[in-house]
């Protein structure tokens, strides 16, 4: 078990639906972390934009961009975590992986589709919310979206780590700040939040405001708006452990079952 965990929130503009060119960018950014780190997180959908079209650009689970992540995490000894196009059965995902140096595969489908574009009548939701161990540290990976329902996000898992990959538009960033905060404190955990910038094939413009918070949530970095940027933060067990103790508020939450 490790009682620190380093984590790279690597904040980009993505090249619209070419994920060749997305890889290249994303491997010379990973190259340019000279510092060891445990974890590299990527925007959601970071190798072709938050696309509508997924026939042009989907992949399997056995495609270039998956293999790409399991030989660079293997090349680097880091896990990297992001969202990409996947197909499968027919059917069409927002699908987040975590792989992890050792050959670990982990994945999670977005449960809440974006209406307001259609999301819902491209991509299947998902239903199961997966909390990954990754060296002693409970992890919870979450999709843009799903930063508007707290009740999804809810720690009766008591994991330690919230994270988010987006692809949140600019003129709803007030709302990406002040939710990433929220869930840190209202779960007492750590929040990341890893948003792109620039503007995507839809001419949606976006200027990131990545951001990592501890469980009080105070904001552990300082992210240029609109600027690709890499920020490296470091998380530490005994925060969470002291701050849960000292407080406990997690056991005076509301109990109620999800149908």
């Amino acid at each position: 078990m490790c009682e620190t965990l380093k984590i790279a929130l690597v904040q980009a503009d993505l090249v619209w639906e070419n994920p060749e060119q997305n890889r290249r960018n994303f491997t010379k950014k990973i190259d340019a972390i000279h510092e060891a780190v445990d974890l590299v997180v990527l925007p959601e959908m970071f190798s072709t934009g938050f696309t509508m079209n997924p026939k042009a650009v989907f992949e399997t689970m056995q495609g270039e961009t998956v293999l790409w992540m399991q030989e660079l995490t293997h090349k680097k000894n880091i896990a990297i975590t992001g969202s990409v196009v996947i197909k499968e059965e027919c059917r069409f995902y927002n699908r987040l992986f975590f792989v992890t140096p050792n050959g670990g595969l982990e994945y999670y489908d977005k449960k809440h589709t974006f209406t307001l574009v259609g999301e819902d009548e491209i991509y299947t939701a998902g239903t199961k919310k997966p909390i990954i161990d990754f060296k002693g540290w409970k992890i919870c990976p979450l999709i843009c979206y799903d930063l508007r329902f707290p009740v999804w996000a809810r720690n009766t898992e008591d994991y330690d780590v919230l994270i988010y990959v987006a692809n949140w538009p600019t003129p709803r960033v007030t709302a990406w700040d002040t939710l990433l905060k929220a869930r840190a404190i209202e779960n007492m955990c750590y929040c990341i939040g890893v948003n792109r910038v620039g503007t995507d094939g839809v001419n949606s413009e976006y200027n990131g405001h990545s951001a990592a918070y501890d469980v009080l949530g105070n904001e552990l970095t300082a992210f240029g708006s609109g600027e690709e940027q890499t920020e490296i933060v470091t998380l530490e067990k005994r925060h969470i452990s002291a701050y849960r103790n000292k407080f406990k508020f997690l056991q005076d939450r509301d109990g109620f079952i999800l149908k």
